[in-house]
């Protein structure tokens, strides 16, 4: 089986997107520090461009969590891989996110950081699938909203790979002959 990539957002509609994004974020939070949590591997390419466009004080943690392995599907099962390094006790938390697909991960990690007492807490995607909705997420800022199609891409990944490609691109699976 071999794939093949086609271009959904091109690398100038993504980062025009992430500026609008960051220029909302800088007008809701103005004159407080934000606290921005990663979830790792995807989010971070677009955390780390979403940061450099937002204009109050930020601070920055990290978290991985999985529940896809190497398919295109999620298996439901939610794991903690990385924790937080520091407390989010009395912080305004934004959580970052590439893709909003089934809910269910992040509707899990929020309930677990709201457990934790930050001030405040929400939720910053760069891809939203509506459509593959199986748990309702409060999404506050949205990237964009995609068809269901398995995306690779801007921190996306197909079993490890393309990452790396600066834009959002589409996984077709060819058999090889």
């Amino acid at each position: 089986m071999s794939e093949k990539i086609s271009v959904l957002l091109s690398e100038e509609e993504v980062d025009q997107r992430i500026q609008k994004i960051g220029e909302l974020i800088s007008k809701d939070y103005e004159g407080k520090e934000i606290h921005l949590i990663c979830v790792l591997k995807g989010g971070v390419f677009f955390m780390c461009e979403l940061a450099k466009r937002i204009t109050v004080p930020v601070s920055m943690d990290f978290m991985a969590i999985s529940s896809y392995g190497s398919d295109t599907k999620s298996s439901g099962v939610i794991k903690i891989v990385k924790d937080l390094d520091d407390s989010i006790t009395g912080k305004d938390v934004l959580v970052v996110e590439d893709i909003v697909d089934s809910g269910r991960t992040l509707s899990y990690l929020l309930e677990m950081l709201k457990d934790r007492k930050p001030n405040s807490l929400r939720l910053c995607t760069l891809l939203d699938k509506p459509d593959r909705r199986v748990v309702d997420v409060d999404v506050h800022y949205t990237g964009f909203k995609i068809p269901d199609e398995f995306v690779v891409g801007y921190g996306l990944d197909y079993a490890q790979k393309y990452r790396n490609l600066p834009y959002i691109g589409i996984v077709h699976l060819e058999e090889n002959e």
